[in-house]
């Protein structure tokens, strides 16, 4: 991983175009307008399901599908508001305006962009899985939760944010179902599960849309409420960008949601082209999607829109219509962008349990039920790490459970890294092969007086800690020599470094030379900054164990070195 290197910007669109044929433009036409009528319903019920009305969840779709097509990494990606935001979306305009999430949005554009940059995109990709699977599954439970007032058509005001209130305030409220939106709900559901039994290429969340607004309008005496009830005449003009405050008290505010909405969207974003990489065979250049989707986040904020990722469903819709390259993208935002000009009057009518029943669709498709049954499988800190993450998503909210999941899942990962780092204890004899796959042992003979101690791993501050420990344990009568073996240490921190020099000082004073054995170039280069040379004294790090235990055995009184070779079948 380069930091400093040449900025790693290459969208697909450009190297696309030059081996671009008419043949390549029809299947990516065909893509485009299919992507486009199943992002309809999508956009629509994301939008709504954040706290804004259909509009802006179309006008994100279209501008923000637009410019993830034409300058980000991946030739298929299809970019627009998901579900996964929904509920960082809502808290935000909840607690700070539209204004607060759109700068909030514009950070993490920035944020995303600045991760491009300096070439963290395979680095997101590290994240532990079980964090993407406990908040993946937090946040359809919250979206899940969010649709029950609309689909049972309780007809409740001021629901309350939080998951436990929201429902208690549900269960004392079911006496007022209302039967009439529950079966335009119901009836939403099953079209949309059927649907794919009939065809896997008809949109079920689209004929369910149709057929039901269309049952609904013109049934007599059949009353529900719909999206123009809610939100009025919907305009069908392109919002004029319009500006938002920008200082260091916003930005010191915002800065945890923004912080979270960047690694939402990257995390989102690079699995998605991940899956479609696997499909396609394609190879998506990670960094340059960074950068693509966040100058959509930078973008849509000055149109009102909502955070902009790449979307698995839509982009593996586009996949299966025959979509291979970016333009099928940018047909899919100027579908979009027609129907909002001309066919906007039509959303009015559809129904708001309709839209319930397609997020409770999406909330399903989201949960990963038979990959946390799978994950249960799994050493019991993955289990930690995901159920933790999942309950504060619930509980909570996203922001916090992404930092305690990832603070976890680090504190995790270093336990295990300090229970795989041994520390072994030599006396007497030494196998200098012991450890390699060598069939040639050399056994060394260890003069009384000398304590060889070989760590094996990564010496970092768990390790120094524990390596302090064991040779307090560990020592008998006070040697003469004490012999540091790190040929199996690939790095060396800080902490390690600055115990290392309190061993040399400590051992200094009580007259006990330090010698180091087989100790790598780079680690080497760090301890030779910090002044660990100088201190050990003059060839006391040694390039291989051989002499390292020839000079120790001469600090040390006693006989004279033997070595014998022996070959091991």
């Amino acid at each position: 991983m380069n930091l400093s290197g040449p900025i790693d910007f290459r969208p697909k669109l450009i190297s696309a175009l030059r081996h671009y044929s008419m043949e390549k433009f029809k299947s990516d036409l065909v893509a485009g307008i299919v992507v486009g009528i199943v992002a309809l319903p999508l956009a629509i019920a994301f939008g709504i399901a954040s706290g804004v009305s259909p509009t802006v969840g179309l006008i994100t779709a279209i501008i923000g599908g637009f410019i993830v097509s034409a300058a980000g990494g991946c030739s298929v990606q299809i970019g627009g508001p998901t579900g996964a935001f929904i509920v960082i979306v809502y808290n935000i305009i909840s607690n700070f305006g539209l204004e607060g999430l759109a700068v909030a949005t514009f950070m993490a554009g920035l944020i995303l962009v600045a991760l491009g940059c300096f070439r963290l995109g395979t680095v997101i990709k590290f994240i532990p899985y079980p964090i993407v699977v406990g908040f993946t599954a937090g946040i359809a439970l919250t979206i899940f939760s969010t649709q029950i007032n609309d689909f049972l058509g309780l007809g409740l005001r001021n629901v309350p944010g939080e998951f436990i209130p929201k429902w208690g305030m549900y269960l004392s409220n079911l006496s007022n179902v209302n039967l009439t939106t529950l079966a335009v709900g119901v009836a939403s559901l099953l079209i949309i599960i059927l649907t794919p039994k009939v065809s896997r290429r008809l949109p079920g969340a689209l004929i369910a849309i149709i057929i039901v607004s269309t049952a609904v309008y013109f049934i007599p005496g059949v009353s529900v409420e719909t999206i123009g009830d809610r939100f009025g005449s919907l305009p069908t003009d392109i919002p004029q960008p319009h500006g938002f405050e920008l200082n260091m008290a916003t930005i010191n505010r915002l800065l945890p949601s923004a912080f979270t909405i960047a690694i939402l969207g990257a995390i989102e974003s690079l699995l998605s082209s991940t899956v479609a990489d696997g499909v396609t065979g394609s190879h998506t250049n990670s960094n340059t999607e960074l950068i693509g989707q966040g100058m959509a986040n930078i973008v849509v904020p000055f149109f009102g829109g909502i955070p902009v990722t790449g979307a698995i469903a839509r982009t593996m819709t586009n996949i299966t219509n025959g979509g291979r390259t970016p333009v099928a993208g940018i047909i899919h935002a100027i579908v979009l962008f027609v129907i909002f000009l001309f066919l906007m009057p039509l959303i009015n009518l559809v129904p708001m349990s309709c839209l319930a029943a397609v997020l409770i669709v999406v909330s399903y498709n989201m949960s990963g039920w038979r990959t946390i049954r799978g994950i249960f499988h799994n050493p019991k800190s993955d289990i930690s790490v995901l159920i933790l993450t999942f309950l504060l998503t619930v509980i909570f909210d996203l922001t916090i459970a992404i930092e305690m999941g990832l603070l976890l899942a680090v504190i995790l990962f270093l336990r295990r890294v300090m229970e795989n780092t041994e520390i072994k204890v030599y006396s007497d004899q030494l196998d200098i092969a012991d450890g390699s796959e060598t069939t040639l042992h050399e056994v060394l003979n260890v003069n009384p007086g000398v304590e060889v101690y070989e760590i094996d791993g990564p010496f970092f501050f768990g390790v120094a800690t524990k390596f302090d420990e064991m040779m307090r344990t560990t020592l008998g009568s006070k040697p003469r020599v004490r012999i540091i073996r790190m040929r199996k240490v690939p790095f060396i921190d800080s902490t390690a470094i600055h115990n290392l020099e309190m061993l040399i000082k400590s051992s200094h004073e009580e007259d006990i030379h330090v010698v180091l054995s087989g100790v790598k170039e780079n680690v080497r280069e760090s301890l030779t900054k910090a002044g660990i040379d100088s201190l050990l004294g003059p060839g006391h790090i040694c390039d291989h164990i051989t002499k390292a235990v020839e000079m120790a055995n001469k600090l040390a009184p006693a006989s004279s070195v033997t070595t014998t070779s022996q070959s091991i079948a």
